[in-house]
């Protein structure tokens, strides 16, 4: 009688199981990198600079024409610290003009983001926020900062002001103001829901701002002869963060000339320091804007 031999056991292929420590095991995909997003990000805001020809022309074309028209009409009634007349007075406000306007319409863009729904699909990558802020900082400071170096070659080509090895310290110090500006410009527009909006806002803060800077006019001194408004102003003026780099601004444009004999002049470590501080405090308050607010992502 013949015997059945039973079959032998399948061997069954053993399955990898999921684990933290076996990623690829469960079939997920590594991370994407914040810095790729970031750049990615920055990159995209020089494409649309470049596709948006009217803002290459008017970001440097209105300071110039403010420059010009403001130093030659005002040349005659002003005499600044060693003899300077008023155009090469205005000159380093014309270039933070500059770096200011490129803020403006650089940092709207995520209003206009938002609203094309951009933004939100941005938001859900698993990134996280910091990429989002680093690209549109970096990518609005670096158009900013490219405007200011273009017009500040001019200046030196036709002899505005005298090249020295300082032109080192003001392409730096132009890097920290524009990353200020556009950290700014993105407190406000990050929760703002309207482009007329944010203008009005940018132009009723950054111009006052701007013109109590010291751009347009000398610091009032503060002392027992100065009356009560030129005390105020001269206060508010001292006050404003943006006084210390335009200080050393124009200390680095015209090295040769003593400004602290003649106005208000702090240290170069008391300039720097402010504008450094300056620039720090607003990029950690737009990222602390961008990482607290959940309602400002839903805004359409």
């Amino acid at each position: 009688m013949s015997t059945i031999t039973p079959p032998p056991p399948s061997v069954i292929p053993s399955v990898p199981t999921a684990s933290p420590t076996n990623p690829r095991a469960a079939g997920a995909s590594p991370r994407p990198s914040g810095i790729a997003a970031a750049w990615m990000l920055a990159k995209r805001e020089w494409v649309r600079f470049f596709r948006q020809r009217n803002r290459v022309t008017s970001a440097v074309i209105q300071p110039l024409l403010f420059w010009l028209l403001f130093g030659t009409g005002l040349q005659g009634s002003f005499v600044g610290a060693g003899e300077q007349n008023f155009i090469e007075y205005f000159l380093p406000g014309t270039i933070a003009l500059i770096v200011l306007f490129t803020a403006i319409f650089a940092t709207i863009s995520v209003i206009e983001d938002r609203r094309e729904g951009f933004m939100q699909a941005v938001l859900v990558a698993p990134v996280g926020r910091w990429p989002v802020l680093a690209g549109k900082v970096l990518g609005g400071s670096a158009i900013a900062w490219v405007q200011a170096v273009v017009f500040l070659g001019l200046v030196y080509v036709f002899g505005a002001a005298p090249f020295s090895v300082s032109v080192v310290g003001v392409l730096v110090l132009l890097a920290v103001m524009a990353i200020a500006m556009c950290s700014l410009g993105m407190i406000v527009a990050w929760p703002m829901d309207s482009t007329q909006g944010f203008h009005a806002i940018m132009m009723l803060g950054l111009m006052p701002m701007w013109l109590l800077s010291g751009s347009f006019f000398p610091i009032p001194p503060i002392g027992a002869e100065a009356g009560v408004g030129q005390m105020i102003l001269g206060g508010i003026m001292r006050a404003n963060p943006l006084t210390y780099p335009m200080v050393e601004l124009r200390r680095l444009l015209y090295p040769t000339v003593d400004f602290a004999a003649s106005g208000f002049a702090p240290s170069p470590l008391v300039c720097w320091s402010v504008a450094l501080v300056f620039m720090i405090g607003t990029s950690l308050l737009a990222w602390y804007l961008m990482r607290g607010s959940r309602r400002a992502d839903l805004i359409a």
